[in-house]
């Protein structure tokens, strides 16, 4: 079936002036002067309750004291796929290392109720055709990907040398055995031949630094360590049957209480929604997957469906394109290809971008009139209607949390007025000078995703040649070699949104990523060298190159409603006290994830290692 263009308002009717103005006034309604730390690190404030891992117990172990080809720092998507292209390649010698009990990063900590991929699964779900597997819907529930994730690590044989329960406290380059050694919580020392910093991007819950969190006698935990002792259920039954008589307040209304609430809501006494900024909510439509279109797919069909959702997210459709994916992620370019196929398309990429802006707020209008049509209190319709340009927060869908608010024993309060909660006491919380008691304070307040790189790693000590520390190399913007490798850290291999060529698909990203890096330490490996390390020639041109070919999406940053897309609104100094150059979730590639996959595809080929010091001595 042919997806549809979406009902938005005529461009006429839509007041871009106005709204623009609007955007203004709310975004600086919540923008706090402390940025980022205007959040707590769990391990630093609330270490015992989340550095304990909730679903596996901790087993004693002796400390580990050896030599290692890779250690791959991660246990999640990016850790998984570099160590299945480690084994691909014929690298044996390899461990995963991970903070938590098993593969599966973000699924594994994350298992609150109604968790689910908000990415079409079967984009996001990467090998599938390898690993001949089919989500069992559009949206796959989080279990369903956790058990798809060891299924994989299971195939390629990651858990033989797995560590986990081990936290990387500190690593420093030791140029005597060129290796790095690499120190843990469980006293091991690991002198590894290469490390990938295989980190991932949801792996530290961040808290509110709210006053007096301290203070509060009742229960207290983030999502990403859901106790169902406490709420009753199971991740796997989320009927949280124990909240019947207990008063919940939940603080965040982002993609991940957009899927708790409604089951908060449908279970507990009383529900107390804290939202600072709305997201935006569309309808779901998660369908089951249809047998019959799985039959008449043919090899390569998932390539080709990830290729359609970076045609329709990051870059443009082409005449005769047709929208695979059909959801809120694709709903802007599907729009505009309607009405090119009507009355022709732009003649230059100065009209396309003109238009596209034009529906991007005509978007935004159809998302504030469905709350309308769904939420029966005004005052509450209003407050849940999201003023900022689409992308400015991550766009959700869900079919049931508007209705949640219809419920009697569900009330949201806005705290934009107060740029958050006020305080907590020994009973409660207090907002917008009113304090409610409550039982249990449950935080949807998100992770170091764009935060620092020290918090969003949160490795003490990462030292390269000459004690170089990576935090201060890059404390000014990222300097490297294809996004992948940084001149003073031989032997370092970083996965992640860097600086490089990114897919709308992140787990694609990172996929190819760890293809890249794998082929540079089977080279190494196989040609006897010890280290290998971008030219510093090299790597200036590299990010020279970067820059140089960017699009420019800065004053897009600066217009937004603070969220992790902008490191909260922060405004950032260099080490001089000047403007720092500051890329909240990587220098992409200008020229495009196709350009650059075949540049790396070419660069692979020649097989010179172009560009990479390679030590023999």
């Amino acid at each position: 079936m042919k997806c549809k263009a979406t009902n938005v308002p005529p461009a006429g009717e839509v007041d871009i002036p106005a709204l623009r103005e609007k955007y203004r006034q709310q975004r600086e309604i919540r923008v706090r002067p402390e940025g980022q730390k205007q959040y707590v690190r769990p391990a630093e404030e609330f270490s015992e309750s989340y550095e304990a891992d909730p679903h596996t117990p901790v087993k004693p172990r002796d400390s580990i004291f050896e030599d290692l080809d890779v250690a791959v720092l991660g246990g999640g998507w990016s850790g998984l796929l570099a160590g299945v292209q480690l084994k691909k390649a014929g690298v044996a010698n390899v461990r995963n290392i991970d903070h938590a009990g098993d593969f599966g990063g973000v699924w594994y900590w994350n298992r609150y109720p109604g968790i689910q991929c908000d990415n079409d699964a079967y984009c996001y779900l990467p090998m599938l055709e390898e690993m001949g597997f089919m989500p069992s819907k559009k949206f796959s529930d989080g279990f369903e990907i956790y058990d798809y994730i060891r299924s994989i690590a299971d195939r390629f044989g990651l858990y033989e040398k797995a560590l986990f329960h081990t936290l990387v406290s500190g690593m420093k380059w030791d140029e005597s055995i060129k290796r790095w050694r690499v120190k843990t919580n469980r006293g091991d020392e690991i002198r590894a031949r290469f490390v990938v910093m295989a980190n991932g991007l949801l792996n530290i819950p961040k808290l509110p630094g709210i006053p007096g969190i301290h203070e509060f006698k009742g229960k207290m935990f983030h999502t990403a360590r859901w106790d169902y002792e406490f709420t009753g259920g199971s991740y796997r039954s989320p009927e949280l049957s124990k909240l019947a008589d207990k008063r919940v307040a939940i603080i965040g209304t982002g993609a991940t209480a957009i899927q708790a609430v409604p089951y908060l809501g449908r279970f507990a006494k009383q529900l107390y929604v804290l939202q600072r900024t709305p997201s935006t909510v569309d309808e779901r439509r998660n369908t089951p997957t249809d047998p019959e279109w799985v039959k008449t797919l043919k090899p390569g069909w998932q390539k080709e469906r990830q290729a359609n959702f970076q045609r329709a997210t990051i870059d443009t459709f082409a005449p005769g394109d047709q929208d695979l994916i059909c959801d809120i992620w694709t709903e802007i370019n599907r729009n505009l290809v309607a009405e090119f196929e009507a009355g022709g398309w732009p003649t230059s990429p100065e009209e396309f971008m003109a238009r596209r802006d034009v529906m991007d707020y005509r978007v935004m209008e159809r998302l504030r009139n469905r709350v309308d049509t769904i939420v029966k209190d005004k005052g509450t319709a209003a407050a849940l209607k999201p003023w900022y340009r689409f992308l400015c927060k991550r766009p959700c869908s869900n079919d049931d949390f508007y209705t949640t608010f219809n419920r009697p024993n569900v009330k949201l309060i806005d705290v934009s007025a107060t740029q958050g909660v006020e305080c907590m006491t020994e009973k409660g919380f207090v907002a917008n000078g009113q304090e409610y008691e409550i039982d249990c304070m449950i935080f949807a307040s998100g992770f170091e995703v764009t935060s620092d790189l020290d918090r969003r790693w949160g490795i003490d000590v990462i030292e390269g040649r000459d004690g170089l520390s990576i935090y201060k190399n890059w404390s000014d913007g990222y300097e490297t070699l294809h996004g992948m490798m940084s001149r003073g850290f031989p032997n370092q291999f970083f996965v992640g949104f860097y600086q490089g060529g990114f897919n709308a698909t992140t787990t694609e990203t990172f996929n190819r990523q760890g293809q890249h890096i794998a082929y540079i330490i089977k080279e190494a490996l196989s040609r006897g060298v010890k280290s290998v390390e971008p030219r510093q020639d090299a790597q200036d041109a590299w990010v020279k190159h970067v820059r140089e070919t960017a699009f420019d999406i800065s004053q897009f940053q600066r217009e937004c409603t603070p969220s992790y897309f902008n490191n909260e609104g922060e405004a950032q100094v260099d080490s001089e006290g000047g403007q720092k150059l500051r890329w909240y979730l990587g220098e992409s590639y200008g020229p495009g994830w196709d350009a650059f996959q075949k540049l790396m595809q070419e660069w692979r080929d020649k097989g010179e290692l172009e560009g990479l010091i390679l030590g023999k001595d």
